[in-house]
Order: C-alpha cells, then structure tokens, then sequence
C-alpha cells in the first residue's frame, strides 16, 4: 500500500467502481490542497487523486449505505459535531478496541472514544446501524481503513488500504 503514489492500476479499479452516472463531480486539485491546508493533513493516495480528479463521492459503491460520502460530509446521522473533528491529530489505535468490553469506567474511556471517531481520520460513509468506515490521514496506521461503531473499533483486514477497501466491495457486487 503505498499512500504516498497514486498507481495508475489502482486509479483505474477505482473508475470501474464507481459509475459515471452516480458520481459526484470531482474536487479539483485546488480545492483539494486548500482542504489538506486548512485541515493540516496530506490525505493518503489513491484517495486523494479519486477526490481530486475522478469524483467526490458516489451515490453507489462501498459503503453499501448510500454509498462514499463527500470529503467533506459526515453521514446524517453523525450528530453534532461542535468542532471536534480533528483531523491534524494522529489517529489513537492501532489495534481492535471494543470499548463494550472494557472494564474502565465509562467516564474514563468516554474521551478516548471520542478521539477515535473525530481524530486522524476521513469518514467515507456508513453500512447503516451506528457502523462508520473510516481511512486514517494522519498516525501510524495512516492509508488504513478502520470500522468504527458504538461498541469498537478495528482495521479492515490484511492492512487494506482505500483501493483494496473498494476491490473487495466491487468483487462483492
């Protein structure tokens, strides 16, 4: 996974993946950098390039619930959000965590969960049910996919980066 280079390989999935008929019209570049200024992040390749020059956003493709959000957007039902994204900040896993089971208590754990859902990351959209994808801009674990609901947090299988993220939906469909 090199989130460095977009290759041209993975560039091309990602066009079959998402139809020209539900996309959304791409960034541009200039739009693109002034995001990743303003956020103080380099977002990850091949996403980047897919936001910039293919689309931003699908009303079709992974997540199977409505499908990649804007770079900009959160899913409707993300509540509030009262400036707590924070992009800039590393992403704060880098292993599972299923909180559920977590013998802290609530209070304690509370803002370390909330770290993992508005920290480091871009949320890509929901599979519905309090179920978020996320790819991580900034930390270790920086070009990864993570699913992040109400009970925990994990990675996508086998380091999956953003194009594979899309390959096994699109071998899914």
């Amino acid at each position: 996974m090199n989130t460095e280079r977009a290759d041209p390989c993975d560039l091309d999935a990602l066009r079959a993946a998402f139809p020209p008929g539900l996309r959304r019209p791409p960034l541009g570049w200039d739009t693109v950098r002034a995001f990743e200024r303003e956020h103080g992040v380099v977002l990850p390749e091949p996403y980047r390039t897919l936001v910039a020059e293919i689309c931003d956003g699908s009303g079709e493709g992974p997540p199977d619930a409505g499908g990649l959000l804007p770079l900009k957007s959160l899913p409707a039902d993300w509540g509030p959000v009262d400036g707590q994204r924070a992009l800039a900040q590393a992403f704060p896993l880098t292993e599972a965590w299923v909180w559920e089971d977590d013998p802290r208590p609530y209070e304690e754990i509370e803002p370390l969960i909330d770290e993992v859902g508005n920290d480091g990351s871009v949320v890509l959209g929901t599979d519905g049910c309090g179920l978020y994808w996320h790819l991580v801009v900034t930390g270790a674990q920086r070009g990864r996919i993570w699913a992040v609901s109400d009970v925990g947090a994990a990675p996508c299988e086998e380091e999956a980066g953003f194009a594979a993220w899309v390959a096994r939906w699109a071998e899914s469909r």
